[in-house]
């Protein structure tokens, strides 16, 4: 079917034309920037992106994979070690969302990590073809660095960063503060691309500024009290350490790989 030429307009204006540095939400903001970016940086704080960097900084290649059942039989298919739920580990299968109980685990060489938010957008973007990074509160420096070595950030090479959010119970979207921080903090380690920022990342910086305790925003908030609440506490502390890594995971051909 062919747009007609308000609707291509409108198609062009959610892609933030005329910036080096765009922000969305979701798989759908994933899906409309990965049209128009030349990499696009995943943020799932609590937990996907975090738990990839943790098993990627142990020398685990990460497969990302939608939450579901029919991640165990895609681990056979590919020989890798499927994950399993933060409260259905055991001694024999310790491997899970929990990037405490990751940092713990053996070191294998495949592991697919299912999550309904993250690694669903990773798996969907990496049709795309585009690199895909996975950034968390640990290693958002490192990813800007990275992407700024890579000569990413112009009008002609934009960067296009993800928040993964949460869902409700009706499976729509929940914006969540700890991903928007992940993001911002993404973003301010590219400020100063020479395509600028889009008004969308430009305002999502703004909200890293107004925030004096990063850390303590996010413990605070629904994500991290739910997780507190539900007895993985730790998996909140291993995701608030800012600045901690240099481990770069991007995603290709399928595999999360350190850069």
């Amino acid at each position: 079917m062919r747009l007609n030429s308000a609707d291509a307009v409108a198609a062009a204006v959610y892609g933030q034309p005329g910036s080096g540095a765009r922000f969305d939400w979701g798989l759908a903001g994933a899906a409309e920037l990965g049209r128009v970016c030349s990499v696009l940086v995943v943020v799932d704080v609590l937990s996907f992106t975090t738990a990839v960097e943790v098993a990627v900084g142990r020398g685990m290649r990460v497969h990302p994979f939608p939450w579901g059942e029919q991640a165990a039989e895609y681990a056979r298919r590919v020989g890798a070690v499927a994950a399993v739920g933060r409260r259905r580990t055991t001694p024999e299968q310790p491997w899970s969302l929990s990037p405490a109980a990751l940092s713990r685990a053996p070191v294998v060489s495949d592991l697919v990590l299912p999550s309904p938010n993250g690694s669903a957008i990773s798996a969907a973007a990496s049709a795309t073809g585009l690199p895909v990074v996975a950034a968390c509160l640990r290693n958002a420096r490192a990813v800007g660095r990275w992407l700024r070595q890579q000569g990413y950030g112009g009008t002609d090479t934009p960067v296009g960063v993800v928040a993964s959010g949460e869902r409700w119970p009706d499976g729509s979207l929940r914006p969540a503060v700890e991903d928007q921080l992940g993001a911002a903090c993404v973003l301010d380690a590219i400020s100063g691309v020479r395509g600028g920022l889009s008004v969308e990342a430009a305002m999502t910086l703004a909200a890293l500024a107004s925030t004096p305790d990063v850390p303590a925003a996010v413990r605070g908030c629904v994500s991290g009290r739910e997780l507190t609440e539900g007895g993985f506490a730790q998996d909140v502390e291993v995701a608030v350490q800012v600045g901690v890594s240099t481990v770069v995971p991007v995603l290709r051909q399928g595999v999360f790989t350190a850069a």
